[in-house]
């Protein structure tokens, strides 16, 4: 018997075809009604059986669950709660539902566990009291009826059919071509970036201390709450924050009222533009690239690359894509954020990297995340 050293016609090995007959072979019982029904009665099965079956009604029933989720926000119910437990006719005064209604929004939220329900009264819940405990996850939550509106036709979002979207006109500086926005809009969105961004920063400076940074420019930093927790987390450091003039201003006010302004600057200006602030030895690019598509992301890094000085140090925080093992909120949640928004996506680290690599950077890491689903981050140098 011959053994042939060449690879098959279609290109995969016998263990990845064998592999692929397995899952068909799985994938043809799972779907089988008589094989569900005995799986679901067979002590050996029927564990497994229920779980994946209340996954699954998890996935059918889950806008509700985030429309009970916006209500419960929308009254401020968990605030209302913080003195103590309450009847539903209690919580209904002073909202537009009924007796009737509240019980049945309590009884949701409950059995979600934002409230919890103790007797014939209703509290706050554990994932309530921990939305409490995270302002910027509420101002998300009001943010998302938008979102919900543009995700009525998913087909029609992800193949372009739509038209404008309301994403797209709220992030309207992401369009090809915006060299600026109106002040109320660069208000709205810029309160909503820093609510979140706490968060993110949190994680960011967690995973990627900035110890022997002296000054760093945050570019598209917003109102500037990244640079405003960097320096308040590492003594010495001086700062720059760089976005568009309208939101500069904002950011400045913001630093100001931190405390701030002797360590730190904002400057306006638009990084679509290809110049960024000099003197920084390090530059961070927090939720930035991921606003945008490939074509600008390539012109970002190009700046960026040009702004470090040799041995200047990029920090890049934003949500990324699992790539090979597709994530919940880097695939799913700003998969279709950023299709609603007709700009950008999600990239997988190893993108990134590739990314990186062409625009001249090297020494390129992936710090290992706390939370990876507030953001991932990656650190490069300028090579010097």
């Amino acid at each position: 018997m011959t053994l042939s050293l060449h690879p098959p016609a279609d290109g995969r090995g016998i263990l990845t075809r064998l592999g692929d007959r397995l899952r068909r072979w799985r994938d043809g019982r799972i779907a089988d009604p008589a094989f569900q029904a005995w799986a679901a009665r067979n002590p050996l099965t029927r564990r497994v059986a229920n779980r994946q079956a209340e996954r699954l009604y998890d996935l059918v029933a889950g806008f509700t669950y985030s429309q009970t989720l916006l209500a419960v926000v929308q009254l401020d119910l968990l605030r209302k709660l913080a003195p103590g437990p309450m009847r539903a006719e209690e919580l209904a005064a002073g909202t537009p539902l009924s007796p009737v209604a509240m019980t049945r929004l309590a009884q949701a939220a409950a059995a979600l566990d934002l409230l919890t329900r103790r007797g014939g009264r209703y509290g706050i819940g554990p994932l309530g009291a921990a939305l409490l405990g995270a302002p910027g996850v509420e101002d998300m939550i009001r943010h998302h009826p938008m979102f919900y509106r543009d995700l009525e036709d998913p087909v029609a979002l992800l193949s372009a059919q739509h038209g404008s979207t309301e994403l797209s006109r709220f992030w309207a500086y992401v369009a090809p071509g915006a060299g600026g926005v109106a002040a109320p809009e660069a208000a709205a969105y810029s309160r909503l970036m820093a609510a979140s961004q706490a968060m993110v920063a949190a994680e960011t400076l967690a995973v990627c201390p900035l110890k022997g940074v002296r000054h760093m420019v945050d570019v598209g930093g917003g109102e500037g709450a990244f640079l405003i927790a960097a320096l308040q987390a590492t003594p010495g450091l001086t700062g720059t924050v760089f976005d568009l003039p309208e939101v500069a201003a904002r950011a400045t006010v913001k630093l100001q009222h931190a405390g701030l302004s002797g360590r730190a600057s904002a400057e306006g200006g638009s990084f679509l533009d290809g110049s960024l602030p000099q003197g920084g030895d390090a530059i961070s690019l927090v939720r930035v690239l991921y606003d945008h598509d490939t074509e600008v992301v390539e012109a970002i890094l190009a700046a960026v690359f040009a702004a470090l000085p040799p041995g200047g140090r990029l920090i890049l925080s934003e949500p990324m894509s699992g790539g090979a093992a597709p994530t919940r909120a880097g695939d799913v949640y700003f998969g279709l954020y950023t299709a609603a928004m007709t700009s950008g996506t999600p990239r997988a680290p190893e993108t990134h990297r590739a990314l990186l690599l062409a625009a001249g950077f090297a020494d390129i890491r992936l710090c290992k995340a706390r939370q990876g689903f507030i953001t991932r981050v990656l650190t490069a140098r300028r090579p010097g």
